[in-house]
């Protein structure tokens, strides 16, 4: 059984629902950031990690492909140009939204108070929203890949739900019908009652 570090109200989150959209048993055992709970685990302090028999990995997009690679779901076959699309998809995810919200988090509260610079988070919270809109305009049918949800579609799902958290501007009408579509499986469903 896979074992998820960290909380469901963080990046492990998308481990979770990958779990659950694969079938697959796990437990979840809390940890918070910089902790010695989670450093255990990963040497940086950062949430999550997931424990597979002996081998521990890192990194919320790392874990999510390495279970749709290990498991065949959620993801195109490596090796083929659909793969190479998602991952540019997944890679341009990670690029233009989560790590805009990632910059917002740390000039809020992460970073010491005397290193943050709370005058980028209009920038930051302008690009995301411009990226957000970007994005409905990037549906290949109902999910961004095609008819079927993969791997990115729970990275920008979490990366839109993590916006409105952070209180960045709302969502735009083209892509709440997409995130409505993410939020009613399932799967969804179920890493969010744990």
């Amino acid at each position: 059984m896979y074992r998820v570090i960290g909380t469901a109200k963080s990046r492990a989150f998308r481990v979770m629902w990958m779990l659950e959209e694969l079938g697959q048993p796990y437990e979840v055992e809390p940890a918070l950031p910089q902790t010695d709970d989670i450093r255990r685990y990963n040497p940086l302090g950062k949430i999550p990690a997931l424990v597979d028999g002996d081998a521990v990995l890192t990194d919320s997009v790392a874990i999510m492909t390495y279970l749709a690679d290990k498991h065949s779901g959620m993801t195109a076959p490596a090796g083929t140009p659909e793969r190479a699309r998602q991952d540019a998809m997944t890679l341009w995810l990670v690029d233009e939204m989560d790590a805009l919200l990632w910059t917002a988090a740390k000039h809020s509260f992460v970073l010491p108070e005397k290193l943050r610079v709370p005058e980028v988070k209009p920038t930051v919270k302008a690009e995301f929203a411009r990226n957000a809109d970007r994005l409905a305009g990037m549906l290949r049918g109902d999910f961004l890949m095609g008819d079927v949800p993969s791997l990115p579609d729970i990275l920008a799902s979490h990366c839109l739900g993590w916006s409105l958290v952070a209180k960045f501007d709302p969502l735009p009408d083209s892509i709440k019908p997409y995130t409505k579509r993410l939020r009613e499986r399932d799967a969804y469903k179920a890493a969010a009652a744990r």
